[in-house]
């Protein structure tokens, strides 16, 4: 068995509050998940209005789905027009 976890860290330049922020990250985090069956979480700068960070978890028995899975993951978030994507990270255990 092996876990993939990808860090996606997020600018979104148009949120002007905690909620504007808020209603943005929920939307596209639900969107992900049953999109991709992949766990999603903000994990980090929860009270920073513009700038989010995002866990990623996928389990699979072979490297290059999780490659794949959270390749896609990666594209799919890159392509919301409402935010940037600054950098991301991708391990596998």
């Amino acid at each position: 068995m092996l876990v993939g976890v990808c860090t996606i860290r997020l600018h979104l330049p148009e949120a002007g509050s905690l909620k504007d922020k808020r209603r943005v990250i929920k939307s596209m985090l639900d969107r992900i998940h049953s999109r991709f069956n992949v766990s999603i979480a903000e994990v980090e700068d929860q009270d920073v209005w513009q700038v989010a960070t995002l866990g990623v978890a996928v389990v699979s028995n072979g490297e290059a789905h999780i490659h794949e899975v959270l390749a896609a993951v990666v594209n799919a978030v890159d392509g919301y027009r409402q935010v940037e994507m600054l950098e991301y990270q991708v391990q596998i255990v």
